[in-house]
């Protein structure tokens, strides 16, 4: 893989700034009674879709010290055929799919929308759809970089 300029913090107040913000989302997650496993997922399955090595790693390794099931995350790219995640999970993870993929669908479809507000709160889908937003941010700067992932000890 080609050696790129880094981008984070490359320009530091817009760096600060996006850090910020991803740090009250999951202050908003917590006081909206989110669980902290569900953002994680979303930040997982926002990044599989964008291929962002640095984010699947980062978010894997942040979702099994929440006490994540190793055996869902192995199966995440494929929860739709699963029986392992419940409706709050599939509906936020149905939602972030749909942001991720914008620029095929222009939309997120009424049926995925149905469903994410059927079982999350407004400040819950507000959460996930920020959530969803900010990730695809970081992969974008971490994909576009070429950013490696971290030395494992």
């Amino acid at each position: 893989m080609s050696k790129r300029i880094p981008l984070s913090p490359g320009v530091p107040d817009a760096h600060k700034a996006l850090i910020g913000l991803y740090l009250e989302n999951g202050k908003a997650a917590t006081a909206a009674g989110l669980d902290p496993k569900v953002i994680e997922l979303v930040k997982m399955r926002a990044s599989q879709l964008n291929g962002c090595a640095y984010c699947c790693d980062l978010h894997s390794h942040d979702t099994l010290k929440l006490g994540e099931d190793p055996r869902r995350l192995f199966v995440l790219s494929a929860w739709r055929e699963t029986d392992l995640f419940d409706d709050v999970e599939r509906a936020a993870l149905a939602l972030t799919e749909a942001i991720t993929r914008l620029s095929e669908t222009q939309d997120v479809p009424d049926e995925v929308y149905a469903e994410a507000t059927s079982v999350l709160t407004e400040e819950q889908y507000r959460v996930v759809v920020w959530g969803a937003t900010l990730m695809n941010t970081l992969n974008r700067l971490s994909v576009t970089s070429h950013r490696p992932l971290p030395r494992t000890k």
